[in-house]
């Protein structure tokens, strides 16, 4: 028989399920920033001038 001669604290299921939250968003925030497009490579919309020119 094995005696342990100290003790190891034990983890209740809330605190693991809220260390497995926390990992899940951080994995969710990584992808989320590496598919990110920074807004200086967007362009903004611009109508067409043939459209523009009939509205006035």
């Amino acid at each position: 028989m094995i005696r342990r001669t100290r003790k190891e604290p034990s983890v209740s299921g809330a605190a693991i399920q809220a260390a497995e939250h926390e990992a899940a968003k951080q994995r969710i925030l990584q992808l989320a920033e590496a598919e990110r497009t920074p807004v200086e490579d967007t362009t903004q919309a611009v109508p067409e001038r043939r459209w523009r020119d009939a509205q006035s």
